[in-house]
């Protein structure tokens, strides 16, 4: 009965939170469990007790800072210096400059907006197809939420209650193959394409570029470079990073005025509290689906089904793919971590990282896909173009993730290799 209400409401499109906080009411009151009601404040409370949820806000931050402090634009120009030459050259720029993005701000949706308002129309007045340059743009957002540091990753760590440090150092090689993939297949639709030839900077302006990238290039140094030498927790290096972007943009470039900081900061809260609020929800919901005894439910369907750590990860992959589709990242996350994530440990001995990496991968192919695909609304509304044309233009984009999710699934090397 719990399940049809929780359906109810998702129908009704009642918000996420809410719906997570309400079926856990009526979990209680139907249950008869009343003295549960007690205690239903503390659990959704203790819910965000956790240090690392900090790197949230921080993170959030750090990535407005960057956008209004102008170091989006100065990474733009940095990446020229390596492709703008090259026939397609601001195809392959945009993929970099989205990789070096991905490395700051951890929200697929927010660099999908930026890096259409910053690269899309420039693509356009080069004589590139507007769908083809939204489509790139919006692929490479997958890296967002994989390349460090990635809210998911944070919030995953928080509800599998392992090292967000070792979530961060496993996504870095997937991240990277992600976009070896994604260069790969724009240069083969070069050879389909007559894509526009590019211009390779002067002396003057590549000296120039790299050097106004410095300070820009500080905040992923420290962001990665905290974490892998251990120096810093995520959440230190979230701080240190924001302190960056803010000194980088008001003293290094001077585009960050005094002014926009009310709204820049509104904004990070606003968004910060979002999160959170889906963190503390998913605790009570957590605890109902607990009393409930769904994980060992699902456990022993699973266990009837296969003893193979490869085909449950299949099992999983296929599952989470429709998810995705229905339901936002975060919130799909908050769902099936705690049915799931018992399941792989226990009964075929996955690693939390590993399996972490590949659910966290696995629901980011939804926010490209119909029909809830929030980040091909994003990129609609930053250039007009429609979201079933962009999500015909992104099919190559999301095989080539398909198929290293398959990869990664089976071997886990890519995810391990730098925790070993």
């Amino acid at each position: 009965m719990t399940f049809f209400v929780f359906a109810l409401l998702l129908l009704l499109q009642v918000p996420i939170g809410i719906c997570l906080c309400l079926t856990a009411v009526f979990y209680i009151w139907y249950s008869g469990n009343t003295v549960l009601f007690e205690s239903y404040a503390q659990q959704l409370f203790g819910s965000v007790e956790s240090y690392g949820l900090l790197a949230i806000p921080l993170f959030i931050l750090a990535g407005e800072l960057m956008n209004e402090g102008g170091l989006t634009r100065r990474l733009i120009n940095f990446a020229r210096v390596f492709f703008g030459g090259f026939r397609g050259g601001l195809a392959y720029i945009n993929l970099l400059a989205n990789m070096m993005m991905a490395s700051i701000m951890g929200s697929a949706n927010a660099q999908i907006a930026i890096m259409s308002r910053a690269i899309v129309p420039e693509m356009e007045r080069e004589g590139y197809d507007k769908t083809f340059s939204t489509a790139i743009t919006a692929a490479a957002g997958l890296m967002g939420p994989i390349i460090p540091p990635s809210m998911l990753f944070v919030i995953y760590g928080v509800l599998a209650q392992i090292s967000i440090g070792d979530m961060f150092i496993g996504g870095i090689i997937p991240g990277i193959l992600m976009g070896l993939a994604f260069f790969l297949i724009v240069a083969g639709f070069g050879f389909i394409h007559t894509y526009p030839k590019g211009r390779w900077p002067d002396a003057k302006e590549a000296v120039q570029s790299v050097i106004q990238v410095i300070p820009a290039l500080g905040v992923p140094i420290i962001i990665i470079g905290g974490i892998l030498s251990g120096l810093a927790t995520p959440t230190e290096s979230a701080g240190l990073a924001s302190l960056a972007a803010l000194l980088a943009g008001k003293f290094c470039y001077g585009d960050l005025k005094l002014g926009v900081m009310p709204d820049l900061l509104k904004r990070t809260a606003l968004n910060s509290a979002l999160v959170i609020f889906l963190v503390a929800s998913a605790g009570v919901f957590g605890w109902t689906i607990t009393f409930e005894k769904i994980p060992q439910m699902v456990a022993e369907w699973i266990g009837a089904s296969t003893s193979s750590p490869f085909v449950f990860m299949l099992l999983v992959m296929a599952q989470l793919l429709i998810v995705g589709m229905l339901i936002e990242g975060i919130a799909a996350l908050i769902l099936v971590v705690p049915i799931l994530l018992p399941i792989a440990v226990d009964q075929f001995g996955i690693s939390p990282v590993h399996f972490g990496v590949v659910v966290c991968l696995n629901l980011v192919l939804g926010l490209l896909t119909p029909p809830v695909g929030t980040g091909l609304f994003v990129a609609s509304a930053m250039t007009g173009i429609s979201p079933m044309k962009i999500a015909k233009a992104l099919i190559p984009f999301l095989v080539s993730v398909i198929l290293l999710l398959i990869w990664f699934s089976y071997d886990p090397w890519p995810v391990m290799v730098l925790l070993e």
